[in-house]
């Protein structure tokens, strides 16, 4: 496998409308900004979920180097296995904000469900997300994969979608083939033990999956209609940024900060890994990462949207810019 970051060019500035701020350094961040100094924030205290993967890497990246707290804002960060989990917990009020991919949050607004993606996080690269089969499998293409079993972390999410797009180039469809769900650090046990005939795998679980028993690609999943496929966002309440403007803008600002270090610096982002995920530093250095977007684009997501319409998991069109904060109400 081929280890790369697969970094776009850093979009410079970040969207006016979104109150974000692109500016400051990992060498000498900024001090308290205006939401803290003009009033006070709404809410000082936000309580959110994340998976333990690369996506939410900026998050620990403004956690540890202070950037939240220069915006007066105290993060507390809890791990979900999926963003059906994360969503369950956003809408159910135990957390405030929570990292969520886009196919989810888009199935929840088709369901009614009011909210608002606050900023971008992490959009795939090539071999940054795929369908792996044990040494031994005799499954050598996804037209092998009919009735048998793959591993995904949620139903009905962004990894349903991505396999489901591979099976319908092999001739497959949804209903040929098993979804089962389990964690992203679970898969490659369950791979081992034949649990599962393949599972849809991202760092640091694949390369785990390749060292530890030998687990071999079968196809990126993150190819032609999903290449350079936006991933994952961070999602609040309508509700919710409604009433803490100030709250929202100064998370926007303190995550700007930080999504630009980890766009522009491997490094970082290196270093961040092993705080939260079970990856040691050597692992770290050699995982396949994807891109880190430095603002929120319509454009990008809206394909998400059309791509989820043309599979069948939406039954009418979504218009991106209605999840973004600039469209309440």
């Amino acid at each position: 496998m081929r280890f790369k970051l697969a970094s776009r060019a850093v979009i410079a500035g970040v969207a006016a409308a979104l109150a974000l701020s692109a500016c400051g350094s990992s060498e000498t961040p900024a001090g308290p900004t205006t939401a803290a100094n003009a009033g006070g924030l709404e809410k000082a205290t936000i309580k959110m979920g994340a998976l333990p993967i690369p996506d939410s890497a900026a998050l620990y990246i403004a956690k540890k180097r202070g950037f939240f707290k220069d915006e007066g804002l105290t993060v507390e960060i809890e791990p979900v296995a999926g963003g059906a989990q994360a969503q369950l917990g956003l809408m159910g009020g135990t957390f405030d904000a929570t990292q969520t991919n886009y196919v989810s949050a888009f199935l929840a607004v088709s369901r009614g469900q009011k909210m608002k993606i606050i900023s971008d996080l992490y959009q795939a690269a090539p071999n940054s997300f795929n369908l792996m089969v044990p040494k031994d499998s005799g499954i050598k293409t996804p037209a092998n994969l009919k009735g048998k079993k793959i591993a995904v972390n949620s139903k009905q999410n962004i990894g349903t979608l991505a396999v489901t797009t591979v099976l319908k180039t092999h001739g497959l469809t949804e209903k040929d083939v098993e979804f089962v769900e389990f964690s992203f650090p679970e898969m490659g046990a369950q791979l081992a033990n034949k649990t599962v005939d393949a599972a849809w795998m991202t760092e640091p679980a694949l390369t785990a999956a390749q060292k530890k028993i030998g687990a071999q690609k079968l196809a990126d999943t993150m190819v032609d209609s999903t290449a350079d496929f936006p991933i994952a966002g961070v999602a609040v309440t309508e509700k919710f940024a409604t009433e803490n403007p100030k709250t929202v803008a100064a998370f926007q600002r303190a995550i700007a900060k930080a999504q630009q270090i980890a766009a522009t610096d491997r490094k970082a982002v290196e270093e961040i890994l092993p705080d939260y995920t079970q990856i040691d530093a050597a692992t770290a250095a050699v995982i396949t990462l994807g891109a880190f977007p430095t603002s929120l684009d319509e454009t990008r997501l809206q394909r998400v949207a059309d791509l989820m319409l043309e599979q069948g998991y939406l039954t009418s069109p979504i218009e991106a810019k209605t999840i973004l904060p600039g469209n309440l109400g």
